[in-house]
């Protein structure tokens, strides 16, 4: 047996390169946290209370909205997890109802589910054939709200885990117009604000709760996030009532004492570093113009599928076309050239990018991508094959991704169920979600009823080695049915 501690302090020796979350990219150099165990404590005198902020914690977090230009921000040290939880929680009732983007990751669902939610969804574009979600439609969202004055908030997330970035401001004014809140997973965007080549933050077009993970793109240790508030539709009691329920008791100084370490280094340095991380993004950017067979996803997407735009940060590179998946692309630059991405989809790869990264590193993996492309290119011309420009070609997301609801998300997990054979599965009521992780978006939730595309579709994911989570069998032979 090796124990986890002495893997990680091997791993972390070796030459493999991280693509990949937390953005501090092995790289902080942070002197207050060499040695964490010293200054790991609990609520002692001077060093104040999460729960209840009245001194250093109070003024860290008053530091963080001031950066913002927030009203009020909350640290979070259950990730970006608890902050969805607790805004779904405090801007519904219980059994009460949302709108919400399909695409919303795994926690939302979650969030519905504890507080019974009817849940009413809004379908980004989709293109199918390269499995790339847009963005949400705001005509969607008013007809939705129009539709139904029962619907108490609205959450979308922006960005994608792709960086795809919907028409938040008019989004915003729609939900304000029929007096509902509109709440933004923003866990990919915390560095939004830091330079003018990223997107606005939602913070800034009008959402009233918006939630981001300092530890997916910017140099804070894994588990750190922050929620963003304003109380113009939001009671300020009840969000913090549901933020002290889906928050650890005993929050990790540590993980804190990283946060400030954060937001103190964007303060000082910020603007420095971002004008540097931006020099590299744009000269890898323009690199990979050159690749004939992968492609990497651009800035042509904006102004199409309710796509407003593209977080830059995160390099997409699809390999459509080329006769290789994306599983294949990410086990060539893992095995031959030790990078590891951050995702691998049916089409394509996905390299996050923060502004820790080196540019020894953006050099690295331009080179390696530069290589399997000119690999891809000469197999294609052995075989006859031709190489063009990828087309991207946006539908509406419910043809391809609605199931059918036969109830609640809480009444199908809590209905007696029943474990049956994957294949002899159709037209019965999943007790289960099926999704891809990352990035946690369900194919098929608790209460719908399990369809044939559904089927085929977790199918030919298996045969592309991606297995769906979410279900109890791991090995896709089984899934678990309310019974008849």
């Amino acid at each position: 047996m090796q124990y986890l501690d002495e893997k990680l302090y091997e791993y972390s020796r070796s030459d493999f390169y991280p693509f990949h979350m937390p953005g501090h990219k092995r790289q902080m150099k942070a002197e207050n946290l060499r040695d964490p165990y010293q200054i790991d404590i609990t609520e002692i005198t001077g060093f104040d209370n999460l729960h209840h902020a009245e001194g250093i914690l109070k003024e860290n977090q008053e530091a963080a909205a001031e950066l913002y230009g927030a009203e009020k921000t909350y640290f979070l040290v259950n990730g970006s997890t608890a902050g969805i939880l607790a805004a779904v929680s405090a801007c519904t009732g219980r059994r009460g109802k949302i709108l919400m983007a399909r695409s919303c990751h795994k926690a939302a669902y979650h969030a519905a589910y504890l507080r019974e939610l009817s849940v009413r969804y809004l379908y980004p574009a989709l293109d199918e054939r390269l499995g790339l979600a847009g963005g949400i439609s705001p005509e969607d969202t008013e007809e939705a709200l129009k539709k139904d004055p029962d619907i108490q908030a609205v959450l979308i997330t922006s960005p994608s885990y792709d960086g795809i970035v919907s028409p938040v401001e008019k989004i915003a004014r729609i939900c304000h117009r029929y007096g509902v809140p509109l709440i933004v997973d923003e866990a990919h965007g915390a560095h939004f604000p830091f330079h003018d080549s990223f997107p606005e933050s939602s913070l800034r077009l009008g959402a009233d709760v918006v939630i981001q993970s300092l530890h997916k793109t910017l140099p804070s240790l894994t588990q750190t996030a922050v929620l963003h508030a304003g109380f113009k539709r939001v009671n300020r009691d009840k969000l913090e009532h549901f933020l002290g329920i889906y928050q650890s008791s005993s929050p990790s100084y540590v993980l804190m004492g990283s946060m400030a370490v954060c937001l103190r280094y964007l303060k000082e340095q910020g603007r420095e570093q971002f004008a540097r991380y931006q020099e590299n993004l744009q000269t890898i950017r323009n690199s990979l113009k050159q690749m004939h067979c992968l492609h990497l996803l651009g800035e042509d997407v904006v102004g199409r599928g309710n796509v407003y735009d593209l977080d830059r940060s995160k390099l997409v590179i699809f390999s459509a076309g080329t006769g290789m998946s994306g599983p294949g692309v990410h086990d060539i630059l893992r095995r031959k050239y030790h990078l590891e991405m951050e995702m691998e989809a049916e089409q394509y790869v996905l390299a996050l990018t923060s502004l820790m990264d080196t540019k020894e590193g953006f050099s690295r993996l331009e080179k390696a991508l530069l290589c399997v492309d000119e690999m891809l290119e000469k197999q294609q011309k052995t075989q006859g094959g031709k190489t063009g420009r990828l087309s991207i070609e946006f539908s509406d997301g419910r043809e391809a991704a609605a199931e059918e609801q036969v109830c609640t998300i809480s009444e199908g997990m809590e209905l007696p169920g029943e474990e049956i054979a994957f294949e002899e599965s159709e037209g019965r009521i999943s007790a289960e979600y099926a999704y891809l992780y990352p990035p946690g978006i369900p194919f098929l939730v608790p209460g719908e009823r399990i369809s044939r595309k559904f089927l085929e579709k977790a199918e030919n994911l298996k045969v592309k080695g991606l297995m769906l989570q979410g279900m109890k069998d791991h090995r896709m032979e089984k899934i678990i049915a309310v019974k008849e």
